[in-house]
């Protein structure tokens, strides 16, 4: 008997002997990423990457409506942490900066100008 390709875990659907799950293949499917570079981005093999994006292709509508699911969690965690955070990152802020940090803190200010 085969062993499955795409598993169910605690974190979602996820493709068998990795911890990626078909949600983060989806980020690229749906930013349109050609499928060997989100191959190679993921370090997947071309079979992994090809079931991935067969079983996506094949139950379309349902990794669809979980993909949306774990998009709103995931900003629902994103918004809860820049919340209970805000406090500790404005102090940070405040502090002076360290002694020795001068230069490249100029050349960061420099880099950030021209963006």
């Amino acid at each position: 008997m085969t062993q499955p390709a795409i598993i169910q875990t605690e974190r979602g659907l996820t493709i068998a002997g990795t911890r990626i799950t078909l949600y983060d293949v989806m980020d690229y499917v749906t930013a349109q990423y050609p499928p060997q570079f989100i191959r190679a981005l993921l370090n997947l093999t071309e079979e992994q990457i090809n079931t991935a994006l067969d079983y996506i292709k094949n139950h379309r509508e349902h990794i669809e409506r979980e993909y949306q699911i774990v998009l709103k969690e995931s900003e629902e965690l994103q918004q809860y942490y820049e919340e209970r955070n805000r406090e500790i990152i404005a102090k940070i802020r405040a502090q002076p900066p360290k002694p020795g940090t001068e230069a490249i803190r100029e050349k960061l200010k420099q880099m950030r100008a021209s963006d």
